[in-house]
């Protein structure tokens, strides 16, 4: 069983069909898919399950904190399980791949308290850009 339906599991959140086939999709490592993405693999598993109900799914997902919405330069959102784990995102800026990253080191740390302005921080996202290695491969 994956790390997302264990964790839903225990958290006793109903595991319709629909939404065991949306949270089986989800499973895997540096898996940041849109919603269509998620819906046609659902799809694949599952023929009648729709896009309205891929997308309340997912919307409860993100709210429960299972999984994480990822927003990149205009692109569609991505949906990342990986949502209990501390990591950063690198993005190809041609096309879109997303891979976790763990960089060694508290990225809070970085930011020097004169640096804060009296914020207290609880949060940080550093997202990383790039060209992946078929892109670079590409253009030669």
């Amino acid at each position: 069983m994956s790390d997302l339906l264990e964790r839903l599991r225990s958290r006793s959140w109903r595991l319709t069909a629909q939404r065991r086939v949306v949270a089986e999709v989800l499973d895997g490592d540096h898996v940041h898919l849109t919603a269509d993405e998620v819906h046609a693999r659902a799809v694949q598993r599952l023929p009648e399950i729709s896009r309205a109900t891929v997308y309340n799914t997912l919307g409860e997902l993100v709210s429960l904190g299972e999984v994480l919405e990822v927003s990149t330069d205009g692109r569609a959102k991505r949906y990342d399980p990986n949502a209990h784990h501390a990591h950063q995102h690198l993005i190809c800026s041609r096309c879109g791949t997303i891979r976790d990253v763990h960089p060694v080191g508290d990225p809070l740390a970085a930011l020097p308290s004169a640096e804060r302005f009296g914020f207290t921080v609880s949060d940080v996202e550093v997202t990383y850009r790039g060209v992946c290695p078929a892109c670079a491969a590409a253009t030669g």
